[in-house]
């Protein structure tokens, strides 16, 4: 039994109590390897929350021992969480972390000492601060690798598919960014911007960060939505902040996907289901599943099978894609099933050693 508390801020928190067993998997008595997750969401957060179930399912399937921290959406408790990790005399074998609010070079230092293999997941360290710490495998060498979808296409696309709405008629614009310091948030943005210097007809009148939350895009909206009365298409770069808009845009008497256009992103039952009652007019998704394959990438390194030879150590995969009504359909019912009914080892190296490149898609989640 592996139990540590942290106690932060004048307060005992509870980070986890993590069952390391020692089951031999191989006649050289190899132990179950054991990961921890350290998730930057709230507990109670809808996205990380699934986020956290579908690598469960993954652990499940691939014979892995996983454990999930959640960091509250506080950088403290994140690296509090790391240090009690590295402290503790008993340690995971694998500890993957998540570069919200730039955590990312604290946590390679905590670790630079320590026999645990660290991976970058969803966000990895950016360039200005890999110029710092270096990239996988070279001043920490404990870092062994990172994937992440590409955010900024996903910020493209959904830009792309609201103007579509327009027919190439002149239009106005609202943008709703996530949290300043997230790097999935910038790279959005850019892809949005990306797609507005294609379409000089569309005038972007100010972008706002919603941090993720629907009741400050709710706030922001209600302003905005006024001062600027005319706008039919809003970006926004989550479905928090989409339902927050969709809101203030209500109680002034607009119809969402017939007077104004709005754009969201992720894979909640309410934004699936808003996209089938065309509520949201634009909708990516499949960024969930990064932390599933994350442990495929673990999983076959462990067993010898190093991740860097399929596709490199470090990935960006085209995970989102745009998702019409009868595809979010399909996704909200398959989410239902019991571990998805998605057989994780299809993807694995372990079990397809003629595997040259990893191939991770939502695609069998979507039809």
């Amino acid at each position: 039994m592996f139990s540590f508390v942290i106690r932060f801020i004048g307060a005992v928190v509870v980070l986890a109590s993590l069952q390391f067993s020692q089951a031999a998997t191989t006649t050289s008595q190899r132990h179950t390897p054991e990961v921890v997750f350290l998730n930057p969401g709230f507990s109670n957060e809808p996205f990380w929350v699934t986020y956290s179930q579908f690598m469960h399912a993954a652990a499940k399937n691939l014979g892995l021992n996983l454990s999930v921290i959640y960091g509250e959406r506080d950088r403290e408790n994140i690296i509090q969480s790391a240090r009690a990790l590295a402290e503790n005399d008993t340690k995971p074998d694998y500890v993957i972390f998540v570069n919200e609010m730039y955590v990312g070079p604290e946590i390679l230092r905590i670790f630079s000492d320590s026999s645990v293999k660290l991976f970058s997941l969803h966000s990895t360290l950016t360039p200005e601060q890999q110029e710092i710490s270096g990239g996988t495998r070279e001043r920490y060498e404990n870092w062994i690798g990172s994937i992440i979808a590409n955010d900024e296409d996903a910020g493209y696309l959904m830009a792309k598919e609201l103007i579509s709405k327009t027919k190439g008629a002149p239009a106005e614009m609202l943008a709703f960014a996530g949290v300043r310091s997230t790097p999935s948030s910038t790279l959005r943005e850019r892809g949005l911007l990306r797609a507005l210097s294609e379409h000089p007809q569309i005038k972007l009148h100010q972008v706002v960060f919603g941090e993720w939350s629907e009741q400050r895009a709710y706030d922001q909206a209600k302003i905005l939505l006024k001062r600027y009365n005319t706008p039919r298409l809003v970006w926004s770069a989550n479905d928090e902040m989409a339902f927050g808009v969709m809101k203030a845009a209500r109680e002034m008497g607009k119809i969402p996907g017939q007077d104004l256009y709005l754009s969201g992103l992720n894979n909640s039952d309410r934004v699936l289901q808003a996209r089938v009652n065309n509520e949201i007019s634009a909708l990516a998704s499949g960024h969930f599943s990064l932390g599933g394959w994350a442990l495929v990438m673990l999983h076959d390194y462990h067993s010898g099978e190093d991740f860097a030879k399929r596709g490199g150590k470090d990935r960006v995969d085209n995970l989102f894609t745009l998702l019409d009504a009868e595809q979010a359909q399909q996704l909200m019912l398959h989410l239902k099933l019991p571990d998805y009914e998605l057989n994780f080892k299809d993807f694995s190296a372990v079990y397809h050693p003629e595997l040259e490149d990893y191939q991770f898609s939502i695609q069998s989640l979507t039809h």
